[in-house]
């Protein structure tokens, strides 16, 4: 196809411009499409990068699609909403999302796609943010190229609202905000750590309840690196409880031993809020705490009554 680059749009890069004619098509796709040769402009292939001043004929061959390497699987999923553009997924602890090593399959991805074939043609099935295995909750899904663009813009503009429970060790005081930037940790590649230089990462936290050994928080994300939350709280001090990776290796004494043996991170994704890609209305859905998480509670309370946050 042939497309005439309208001039309002001068001074974007040329896959930005692209993008934002061709709305079926999300920019990351558009930037392979150049980087691959599928998109000359005055008969040369350019660069993704190159900013456009507008009147600019550009030829596009546009690829079939890669075919999809990833097996189905008839694994059960939780869907709580869906429509010609999202799926919303409340997934349990302990699935991973997509393939990684370790994990070639048995993954939610593996699962959207035995449910929802048509995804196959969309960058990782549609997944546009992530979960940890063990941290359960609300998790989008894009259904269409329209969707999956939007989705990632709105992560990138940070208009996607998260809101997680966490139950941290230690009593915290007070509400707040981290603000450190988040990359991986200098000795151990397998975990991440607070480190000059990282990229920035953004955690608010509010209380909501006060038990004699641990806090239960809730936690608004403002970025979404990789296990932000379990780092940023680990970093003032209170890591979440039943985390392998970054909680406590030895209890305190007289700390109870329901949280001890909790065989997880406490940490569930239990508001998801974002502006749907083709009406534009707030969309907002929530999760109550999955099982395990609330029978933890409900043993604390055993121990003190608990006190507000407010």
């Amino acid at each position: 196809m042939e497309v005439l680059l309208p001039e309002e749009l001068a001074g974007l890069r040329l896959d930005q411009a692209l993008a934002r004619i061709l709305e079926d098509y999300s920019r990351n796709q558009i930037a392979r499409w150049i980087q691959k040769g599928h998109v000359r402009m005055a008969g040369k292939v350019p660069k993704p990068k190159v900013r456009v001043r507008g009147g600019e004929v550009v030829e596009i061959s546009i690829p079939e699609p890669e075919p999809n390497w990833m097996v189905p699987q008839a694994i059960p999923l939780k869907v709580v909403y869906e429509d010609a553009d999202l799926i919303v997924i409340d997934k349990p602890a302990g699935l991973v999302v997509h393939p990684a090593a370790g994990h070639a399959t048995g993954t939610l991805q593996n699962a959207l796609l035995h449910h929802f074939p048509e995804l196959e043609r969309l960058p990782r099935s549609g997944i546009v943010h992530r979960l940890d295995k063990e941290t359960s909750g609300l998790l989008v899904v894009a259904r269409s190229e329209r969707a999956h663009r939007s989705l990632v813009e709105q992560l990138q503009r940070r208009t996607v609202s998260r809101i997680y429970a966490a139950l941290v060790h230690g009593v915290v005081k007070r509400p707040g905000t981290v603000s450190a930037p988040i990359g991986r940790h200098p000795r151990d590649r397998k975990r991440f750590a607070v480190v000059e230089g990282g990229k920035e990462a953004i955690t608010h936290y509010e209380i909501e309840r006060r038990f004699p050994h641990c806090t239960l928080l809730q936690v608004r994300l403002e970025t979404g690196r990789t296990h932000q939350i379990r780092v940023h709280m680990a970093s003032i001090g209170h890591p979440l409880v039943g985390d392998p990776q970054y909680g406590k290796k030895r209890m305190a004494k007289g700390v109870p031993s329901e949280i001890a043996r909790f065989p997880r991170q406490a940490l569930h994704a239990k508001r998801l809020a974002l502006i749907h890609p083709d009406s534009g209305e707030g969309m907002v859905w929530e999760s109550p705490l999955p099982e395990d998480f609330g029978t933890l509670l409900h043993h604390l309370q055993r121990f003190s009554r608990p006190e507000s946050g407010a």
